[in-house]
């Protein structure tokens, strides 16, 4: 995975229109079903966030981008659900991943509305529980509700630390750099680092480190 992205991040990183674009639909398609345990979009946007200290990149467009797709891919699938229903949990291609569709209604179950915010956090359930979710009812007032604070929190959480990152590796280089992490923005880091954290100790004792997607076997 390493040997695409060098070369992409530093096509990317020449061409800030395309930079941004990238983030919009890195965020978006970890948001789609099955696509999002596929595609390695919080790689994507930790790289690409590490372009900003050094000026490629801009602090906040780079976060308006990634909670930007976030949030439409997210909706999107929610959308999808609740039009479907049930219905769509069957069919393909949610069909070929059985394991990972009952643990998303598990998840949903045991946490509520909780489980759209938790999921943001959390791959690869995060694919999944919004549409999950509208196939299971959830009102629209009530998903959104939870969605969109989770992903104001979601995207600098993943933003920040390669800002964050590459902006200390420039103060121990003597290097210049041009943004300044304010305290507003390490309170959110913080927070957000200390969220996913627990976060991700309670998925893992409710999964039992079971986290891979895979399609379901053909019978025999």
């Amino acid at each position: 995975m390493t040997s695409f992205l060098d070369p992409f991040i530093a096509f990317v990183s020449a061409h800030a229109w395309l930079a941004y674009l990238t983030l919009f639909l890195a965020a978006l398609l970890e948001a789609v079903p099955v696509v999002g345990s596929l595609v390695p979009g919080s790689t994507i946007i930790l790289a690409l966030s590490a372009l900003v200290p050094g000026g490629e990149l801009k602090l906040w467009p780079v976060l308006a981008a990634a909670a930007a797709g976030a949030l439409l891919g997210d909706g999107t699938a929610y959308l999808i659900g609740y039009r479907s229903q049930r219905e769509i949990l069957s069919n393909w291609p949610l069909s070929n991943y059985p394991r990972v569709v009952t643990q998303s209604e598990a998840f949903f179950q045991r946490w509520g509305v909780l489980a759209v915010f938790f999921a943001r956090f959390v791959p690869p359930i995060r694919a999944f529980v919004p549409i999950t979710a509208g196939a299971l009812d959830m009102p629209p007032s009530r998903f959104y509700a939870v969605n969109i604070p989770a992903i104001l929190l979601w995207a600098p959480a993943h933003v920040l630390p390669g800002v964050l990152a590459v902006t200390a590796l420039h103060d121990y280089a003597g290097l210049p750099h041009h943004v300044h992490i304010g305290k507003n923005i390490w309170i959110i880091a913080v927070v957000g680092g200390a969220l996913i954290i627990a976060v991700a100790i309670k998925i893992i004792r409710h999964r039992n480190g079971r986290s891979q997607v895979e399609p379901a076997t053909p019978a025999r």
